[in-house]
């Protein structure tokens, strides 16, 4: 995990180049493929807690073909989905939850503070706020911020269900 600053405990420093884990790496983690594997790399994480992903928003996407043609604006849902993503890393990562998939049982309290463009650099960050295996449930913040400004933010909740649903 990347240190911390001495200003606020809750904020990594990140470097944008360290990689935790890879594009292939998470790929063996996530069930996501194309066009839905919205998260290039993983450059901050700490077991059971949090991660810190890295996304490039790239104008070739297809969501841009058919998203405000002219002035491609990113959709909020898949915002929400890349912070579920970087969370879904924490998540099956855990040894209580390393069975089964994880479908979203709600998502609260979100607010999109400014719109994410082609070119844009994605600091998607993912907290764990309470992890219940027995239950099948985690919840769980999530952040996005483009250039040090904050895009996005929301909680989301999350049921695991077992390979046998």
């Amino acid at each position: 995990m990347s240190t911390e600053t001495e200003t606020s405990p809750e904020t990594p420093v990140l470097d944008p180049t360290h990689t935790v884990f890879t594009v292939e790496e998470i790929h063996k983690l996530l069930p996501h493929r194309y066009p839905f594997a919205l998260v290039d790399r993983i450059i901050a994480y700490e077991p059971g807690k949090q991660a810190v992903g890295l996304k490039n928003v790239s104008f070739n996407e297809p969501q841009f073909q058919g998203h405000f043609p002219g002035r491609p604006i990113m959709p909020g849902v898949l915002m929400v989905e890349a912070m579920a993503q970087v969370g879904g890393i924490v998540v099956v990562q855990m040894d209580n939850f390393a069975s089964g998939l994880f479908a979203f049982a709600g998502i609260d309290k979100v607010k999109f503070r400014r719109p994410v463009v082609p070119g844009d650099q994605l600091i998607i960050t993912a907290k764990i706020l309470k992890a219940m295996p027995k239950r099948g449930f985690v919840a769980m913040t999530g952040k996005i911020e483009v250039n040090g400004e904050l895009a996005v933010e929301g909680e989301l909740k999350f049921a695991i269900l077992s390979d046998s649903n």
